[in-house]
């Protein structure tokens, strides 16, 4: 039995999410699944870096999954893809090593969040901006993305209610980059919390509008409490770049 890593690319916006669902077959993962179980004539699951939300893009996804085939690495990734929609693609396929598996084997994620500040919409790019129409204080963004760059319990810039789990995370960089006409918040850090990375986007963007202190990021870190953060934004701003192993 081989072990393959996957690397998936896809616009996510017809999509329910990444993850598998039971009441629905339109996910990302189970098309790509439909695909290699037609091409292994069997059952085939896979396993994600994590999971993204509905709306949500990706152009580093990672997933594994076990399974004998007498079809070269570049002919899979021919196949596969011959079977998926044109809004998803398998961007490579390699051979991995036996216990490389691609949620657990995680060592980082980075994300990018994508705001279009301009009074018009971006009509090429809609599916993938958030169509804010303000201008941002980037400095001031700045500032307060610098004071969320560290190891805490970040449960407060988090959708959870509460978690069995540690919701401790390090965040190593949160950079601020102001392109005229569109602001790109790019994340990294060890793993990230269901929403936090939009809440994350939400909070510094009230930061920018001037509706927050800039040391009010430091709050939620404190309470713990989802209140003390800003709104979460759109999904559809929102796409994972790259997996780290």
């Amino acid at each position: 039995m081989n072990n393959y890593r996957l690397t998936v690319a896809y616009d996510g916006s017809r999509y329910s999410g990444w993850q598998r669902q039971g009441n629905t077959e339109n996910t990302v993962q189970g098309r790509i699944e439909d695909a290699l179980s037609d091409i292994f004539g069997h059952r085939i699951e896979i396993n994600g870096s994590g999971r993204t939300d509905a709306g949500t893009h990706a152009r580093g996804q990672t997933a594994s999954f076990m399974g004998n085939t007498a079809l070269s690495e570049e002919k899979l990734l021919e196949e596969v893809n011959r079977r998926l929609p044109g809004d998803i693609a398998v961007t490579s396929v390699t051979a991995a090593p036996e216990r490389f598996h691609a949620r657990l084997s995680v060592r980082g994620k980075t994300y990018v969040y994508r705001i279009w500040t301009e009074p018009w919409p971006n009509v090429f790019e809609r599916r993938f901006v958030y169509h804010l129409g303000k201008r941002l204080d980037t400095a001031r963004m700045e500032r307060a993305a610098e004071l969320m760059c560290r190891r805490a319990d970040f449960i407060g810039y988090s959708s959870l209610k509460k978690s069995k789990k540690s919701t401790v995370r390090t965040v190593r960089s949160f950079d601020v980059i102001d392109l005229g006409g569109e602001v790109r918040l790019i994340f990294n850090g060890d793993g990230f919390l269901y929403n936090m990375v939009r809440i994350m986007a939400g909070t510094l963007v009230e930061v920018g509008l001037g509706r927050r202190a800039v040391e009010s990021v430091e709050r939620p870190f404190v309470t713990l409490d989802r209140a003390d953060a800003g709104e979460t934004l759109p999904a559809w701003g929102l796409t994972l770049e790259e997996v780290e192993y």
